[in-house]
């Protein structure tokens, strides 16, 4: 802290302790209240029954304190221009009554402070911090509230940081991305002899719970360096100026500790595209970003400072703040496959009591789609199964349940189902299995349950837990006749629908929605993108309306939608159809059994099917 600001901060010391001495000086030279008032015109009643015993006169605050003959107190006020107390003490001498005049020095020295020598000490300090502040400009004011004492204690916290690359998995190329951060954060006077300019800043993007945080966190443990950590939401204040100046004092403080890593958390919350907040240029949050751009590009590559964001959000980040110079390099995690879903699992094993028999690769094939966050809490609730059961070790039941639960929620054993609900629930989840085997054999049904989980009242593990990255227009097909085949078997077999199907159907219209609005694999819509990948409208870019799609265009797709969402549910009615045996055998199943399993599945529709099932309808769709 300079000089100035040490000055400016004393100043204000001085200004608060001048200020509470003024307000205790005024406390204090409140007259006296002793007891209850009387009034001056009852006094001479009390002084001729003979009820004062004795009376004290305050000079200052022209008052007189009685003490009654029963041991109360009272006090009465009198005029202050000297009349009162003329009058007063012949009244007093008359009955007897021992009587003290106080004078109250001490309140009228006080008084003399209160009046004078503390407002002309309130004037001085307030005339000094101006002067300073003038002279010193607003840097004074930044160095006394100084933002980057946080900083100093994060880095001071994280310096016994446990994480290393070890503790990440799944992600070797990402490693390897960070290995040469690392590399320079280390020497970077290597690279600058040899006029390598490494990245200022990389922007690590994916799903919630992919790893993100933990591998900046991984990062700092490998380089032993200071780690300032913290959250775009922290620049952001309702205050104009506070997020700009914190964004300063972070970097000035970094550069100060060179070679130093900041993680900027959540990048998304100061980081938003400019020009897209009701406030116009003026808002709070682009001030922020603003001086978050300079300073990217404002200190030399030489310092040793890089600076890495998180964000699961990239495409709304402001351009210019993904320009080389700034976030040089983009990493994207995505959620891990097969073999990376077995590595996390096996590292999360390490600190666990595991069985030796367990197949972890087996638990990693049915957890597809599972981020890193999402397999730790299934390890994590294997061990709390365990625990419950009093198992000395984690089993692969314990798994397999644990991922039951992560999946579609704990068991709900209370609730209690009419025998008629069971039948319907296990036609509708007997459609989904056969349907999904015939259409996509290649994945084919894991599990089948009618046994309520969450909020699910049954649940079928199919093609939608996949980890496919390209769908072919066959593929979405497919999948579509595999979400309505359950309300497809219910009006087979009972001749109309139920509300077992209501998720199907939402999930059935998202993806309809989809393949013809913004897939364009419809011949009504053609090959345009109608519909953005979500519903969110992004404040300010979308909220006028800029869309230009007429009403034919909307209307077209909601027709394709409802002609897609009908071929589907007739496609899987015409796969039950044929393979109706098949069908029966999978619900008898159900009925009695509850819960099949892989190999239930397996046995139960090795029969094949009386005939492929026709693909005419569906192949309507494909746009030429």
């Amino acid at each position: 802290m300079t000089a100035g600001a040490r000055a400016v901060r004393a100043l204000f010391i001085t200004l608060a302790v001048v200020v509470v001495a003024l307000l205790a000086s005024l406390v204090a030279l409140r007259p006296a209240k002793v007891g209850s008032e009387v009034r001056i015109d009852e006094l001479p009643g009390l002084l001729n029954a003979a009820q004062v015993k004795s009376a004290v006169v305050l000079g200052e605050d022209d008052r007189v304190i009685l003490e009654i003959a029963d041991g109360s107190k009272r006090w009465a006020a009198f005029s202050s221009d000297g009349s009162g107390l003329t009058s007063l003490l012949p009244q007093l001498s008359a009955a007897g009554v021992p009587t003290r005049i106080d004078q109250q020095p001490g309140k009228r020295t006080l008084a003399m402070v209160a009046q004078f020598i503390l407002p002309l000490l309130l004037l001085a300090n307030l005339f000094g911090i101006f002067i300073l502040l003038t002279r010193g400009g607003t840097g004074q004011v930044r160095d006394l509230f100084a933002f980057s004492r946080m900083g100093l204690d994060r880095s001071k916290a994280l310096q016994a940081n446990p994480y290393r690359f070890a503790n990440v998995a799944a992600i070797g190329q990402v490693i390897e991305e960070l290995e040469e951060i690392a590399a320079y954060l280390r020497a970077p006077e290597r690279f600058a002899a040899m006029g390598a300019l490494p990245p200022k800043g990389v922007l690590l993007s994916g799903p919630p719970g992919c790893g993100k945080t933990l591998l900046a966190r991984a990062l700092a443990g490998e380089v032993g360096v200071p780690f300032y950590f913290i959250s775009g939401s922290e620049f952001v204040e309702s205050l104009v100026g506070v997020g700009a100046a914190r964004v300063r004092d972070l970097f000035r403080q970094a550069c100060a500790t060179a070679p130093a890593l900041i993680f900027i958390d959540e990048l998304d919350a100061a980081g938003r595209r400019r020009g897209t907040g009701v406030g116009g240029g003026h808002d709070e949050r682009e001030q922020t970003l603003n001086e978050l751009l300079v300073q990217m590009d404002g200190f030399a590559s030489t310092l040793g400072v890089v600076v890495i964001g998180a964000t699961n959000r990239p495409d709304i980040l402001d351009p210019a703040l993904l320009r080389p110079g700034r976030f040089d390099r983009h990493i994207v995690i995505e959620a891990p496959d097969v073999h990376g879903r077995a590595e996390v699992l096996a590292l999360h094993a390490r600190s666990r009591r595991v069985e030796a028999g367990v197949d972890l690769a087996a638990i990693a094939r049915t957890t597809p789609g599972c981020t890193g966050a999402d397999l730790a809490n299934i390890m994590n609730e294997a061990a709390l199964l365990a625990v419950r059961a009093g198992q000395p070790s984690i089993g692969q039941v314990d798994l397999e349940e644990a991922v039951e639960r992560a999946v579609g929620g704990p068991l709900r054993q209370s609730r209690v189902l009419s025998p008629e609900e069971v039948e319907r629930l296990a036609v509708h989840e007997a459609g989904h299995v056969v349907v999904s085997a015939r259409l996509r054999p290649e994945a084919g049904p894991k599990r089948a349950s009618i046994v309520a989980r969450g909020r699910d009242l049954a649940h079928t593990d199919v093609l939608v837990r996949s980890d496919r990255t390209i769908s072919t227009q066959s593929d979405l097909l497919a999948d579509l006749a595999v979400l309505l085949s359950g309300v497809a078997a219910e009006a087979l077999v009972t001749g109309e629908v139920s509300t077992a199907g209501e998720g199907d159907i939402e999930k059935a219209t998202a993806l309809a929605r989809e393949y013809a609005g913004r897939l364009g694999m419809t011949p009504e819509v053609g090959r345009v993108k109608v519909l953005d990948a979500d519903d969110q409208v992004f404040l300010g870019r979308e909220l006028a309306g800029t869309k230009h799609q007429g009403p034919t265009t909307l209307e077209a797709v909601d027709n394709a939608v409802r002609d897609l969402i009908g071929e589907a549910e007739e496609r899987a009615a015409e796969v039950l159809r044929r393979d109706r045996s098949t069908f029966d055998a999978v619900q008898r199943a159900l009925v009695t059994e509850e819960t099949l399993d892989e190999l239930d599945l397996v046995r139960l529709l090795a029969r094949p099917a009386r005939a492929k099932p026709t693909a005419a309808r569906s192949a309507r769709r494909v746009a030429t």
